[in-house]
This record gives structure tokens, sequence and C-alpha cells, in this order.
């Protein structure tokens, strides 16, 4: 049942490290597309104070999440929801603090990343954080091995690809989110922080 993704111990300390500057003190932060739940559970960890709340539109995905929930025991991570971010939202995430999105916005067609600006937009309180993660372009550029990661996305399915932070901060915009700053992260992925205006 539980699912590895490799990628997820080599970014999981750096991405806690920007959370961990970035998140509130308290409430429930909403994971959207969770895939393996090994970030569930590593972020539950490192921020006890927090409700952690992962969610995945796949199946396999949510069994796999409750799987290495059952083995971590942590009493702030809470059970999987099935989340399809272009469809409606269960009315137990209205209210949360945060949402956090890591490795979507490439793997998934545009609408959904115009799903997850308007979900969060219309969730978050004023000055709170969609956090999200992966590999963009700035301007059009990005690196060498970002280009050709985005023609291999686009051979699987030509509606993926690298987004550009230009195009990502207007679609924001456009649900009242602001992006508040950007982070060089390894393997040349960025962390992008928009805030509830």
């Amino acid at each position: 049942m539980k699912q590895h993704a490799p990628a997820t111990e080599r970014n999981r300390e750096p991405i806690r490290e920007v959370l961990e500057r970035e998140l509130p003190a308290t409430g429930t932060v909403l994971e959207i597309a969770s895939g393996s739940g090994e970030h569930a559970v590593h972020f539950a960890r490192a921020f006890p104070h927090l409700t952690w709340q992962p969610s995945d539109p796949d199946p396999r995905a949510r069994a796999s999440i409750a799987a290495w929930r059952e083995e971590a025991g942590l009493p702030n991570l809470a059970a999987p929801l099935e989340i399809e971010v272009t469809a409606s939202w269960p009315s137990v995430v209205d209210q949360v603090a945060a949402i956090v999105c890591i490795n979507m916005v490439h793997i998934s067609p545009w609408e959904s990343a115009l799903a997850l600006f308007a979900g969060a937009g219309a969730r978050l309180a004023p000055g709170a954080l969609l956090y999200t993660y992966g590999p963009y372009r700035f301007d059009g550029v990005t690196a060498p091995s970002n280009e050709d990661f985005d023609r291999s996305l686009k051979g699987r399915d030509p509606r993926w690809g690298v987004r550009d932070v230009r195009d990502l901060t207007t679609a924001a915009a456009a649900h009242g989110l602001v992006l508040r700053g950007a982070v060089a992260m390894p393997a040349n992925n960025h962390s992008l922080m928009f805030r509830r205006a």
C-alpha cells in the first residue's frame, strides 16, 4: 500500500525550512495533491502545533497516505481527503489556515493551476499562505534540466509543462492572491509563496 517517491527524501527538509518561516502558528494546513503521503508525515511531525490535512484525487495515493499515516501514528495528521482541484472541494476544508501544493502545477493541465488559485482564494483569510513548489520559468527562462523535463512532461501529456511564474502570478491575482516571495530550491526548483490579499 505504501508508495515511495524518491524526490521526497531529497526535498522534504529544504521545503520544511521554508515552511517553518511561512506557516502560521496554529490551524489546519491543507495539502493538495499529497501523492505518496511521505511529505504529509514529515511535515506533521515537524509542525506538531498544526493539523496537517492531506488530500489526493487518486485512490492509490490516498491508500498510500493512509498507510504512512497509520505507521506514523501522529495525532495531528488527518485522514486523507479526496480532492480533485477542478471539482467541488469538500466543505470540511472551507476554513483552513494555509494551503500547500508540492509538484502538482507542472504535472497537470493549466486548468488545475487555475482551480488551485480559485480554491485557495475562496478559502484563505487575508494574509494566509498558498505555498507551491516545483520547477518554474521566470519570464520565459528556466534551467536546461527543466527544459528537458518540460519536453518529457509534454511527451507524456501535451497539457502538462513547466509554468511561467508571470502567468501564475496573473492567474493568482484574479483570485486575490499575491506572490510575496520565491526561494530557489535544490534541483532547479523554487518555492513560491502566495498570500491572500
